[in-house]
């Protein structure tokens, strides 16, 4: 494996650092400290070691970095949809693929339980399993469990605190907000 490539972006959650290779593949993300990032990946992949850049650094890569940044870029701006095509890679048995592509699913904006989680992943009765690819998630927010709350609708727990949960949250609601209200005008 090459080295990775790594940058801290702004995003409403505070600074998120990315790490992906040079084709734009992202292998782990998050809200904590740079070092503390890079620590989540496995040993055999960080041990390629991961060369951090600026943004427009990470940009200048090529086009698989350049659209990862411009994801993150758009997402701040209120594009709450962008992160949701861009590529992400992470190790884990096939029910916990499952339950990530069921994650990448939930509509921006849209919360959903644990329970109903594990359903649309197909094992309804599997919801520790879907609490588990939760905590296992190495790439947040481009896989968004940062959507999946308690069945009593409370927020849950979020691997970087209920801050970064409360306010990506809060960020992709009101930019629905705004889209409704902007549809509802032009009608």
């Amino acid at each position: 494996m090459t080295t990775l490539l790594a940058a801290i972006l702004d995003t409403p959650a505070g600074p998120l650092t990315v790490v992906l290779d040079a084709e734009g593949i992202v292998r782990v993300s998050g809200f904590g400290p740079f070092d503390e990032t890079v620590e989540r990946l496995p040993a055999d992949v960080r041990a390629a070691g991961v060369q951090r850049l600026d943004p427009d650094a990470l940009e200048a890569v090529g086009p698989g970095p350049a659209a990862v940044v411009d994801a993150v870029r758009a997402y701040a701006a209120g594009h709450v949809g962008a992160l949701d095509t861009v590529p992400v890679a992470q190790p884990g048995g096939p029910f916990q693929q499952e339950l990530w592509r069921a994650m990448r699913a939930i509509p921006p904006g849209a919360t959903v339980s644990y329970t109903a989680l594990a359903a649309a992943a197909g094992r309804p009765a599997a919801v520790r399993a879907a609490g588990g690819a939760c905590a296992r998630n190495l790439v947040a927010p481009f896989v968004p469990c940062h959507r999946i709350v308690r069945s009593s609708g409370q927020i849950g727990g979020y691997y970087f605190g209920p801050g970064p949960k409360r306010a990506l949250l809060a960020h992709e609601e009101a930019a629905r907000g705004a889209t409704l209200e902007s549809a509802s005008a032009s009608a």
